[in-house]
């Protein structure tokens, strides 16, 4: 194991919380592991190590952060999407493979998940739109973060008003997915995407009220005005 892991994870461990785990550990449906640190601490425990390794190449960057993710605790998950979202500006296509991995081993909750995809793989279907096709995949996958992930990386384009047709074309492949995670990703995409075009939005959940999870309807048009809220709502 790198010296690096071994020392990061001895601060995690070090100022681990026993309180702060119990919460956490309390907040999550599923198992999660937990040294029981406040995320502002991770954040900065993750942001003063890379310090340490930012002169190293971008794939060493991505196997530390692999150690990371195998140790299956949140907070190193955390740590791993931080480091390689710190890398983006040495994406490359094909580092969707690398990502599609982690997502498929490692994410088990929706907080890896969101904060891996809104930031780290969000930022590569900007500078690379043509990998939006792999949401499309992972869309159809069975397992609940791939869909989940199909959602929620296009969180942050969408408020920009990007992959406006991907999105509804997303959204139209998720629309009736019995699992609450990914009914409130994908109705959290479409809520990004009324900042942008609120109109367009609203139409699509008329369109398909009938037939939407009433959780993903109310994510949807949690920013519309009250007006659209009732007509939406309306039976």
């Amino acid at each position: 194991m790198d010296q690096i892991i071994a020392q990061v994870r001895k601060e995690l461990i070090t100022n681990g919380n026993e309180k702060v785990k119990k919460s956490g550990e309390r907040y999550f449906r599923e198992e999660v592991r937990l040294h029981g640190l406040q995320s502002a601490d991770v954040g900065r425990i993750g942001k003063a190590w890379y310090c340490s390794i930012k002169d190293r190449t971008k794939e060493e960057i991505f196997t530390l952060c692999e150690e990371l993710w195998k140790s299956g605790f949140m907070e190193e998950g955390f740590i791993a999407c931080n480091w390689s979202y710190y890398v983006h500006r040495q994406y490359e296509p094909s580092d969707i493979l690398v990502f599609e991995k982690w997502i498929r081993n490692f994410v088990s909750n929706w907080a890896t998940c969101d904060t891996l995809c809104n930031h780290t793989v969000g930022t590569l279907l900007e500078m690379y739109p043509e990998k939006v096709s792999f949401l499309k995949r992972w869309a159809i996958d069975p397992g609940r973060w791939v869909k989940r992930a199909s959602a929620v990386s296009l969180i942050i384009p969408a408020r920009k008003g990007l992959f406006r047709d991907d999105i509804f074309e997303i959204a139209d492949i998720l629309l009736m997915d019995p699992d609450d995670m990914v009914q409130k990703g994908y109705g959290w995409m479409l809520k990004a995407a009324s900042r942008a075009d609120n109109t367009d939005v609203f139409n699509y959940v008329m369109k398909n009220k009938a037939d939407m999870p009433r959780t993903s309807l109310r994510y949807a048009i949690e920013k519309m005005p009250e007006n659209l809220k009732r007509l939406a709502m309306a039976k």
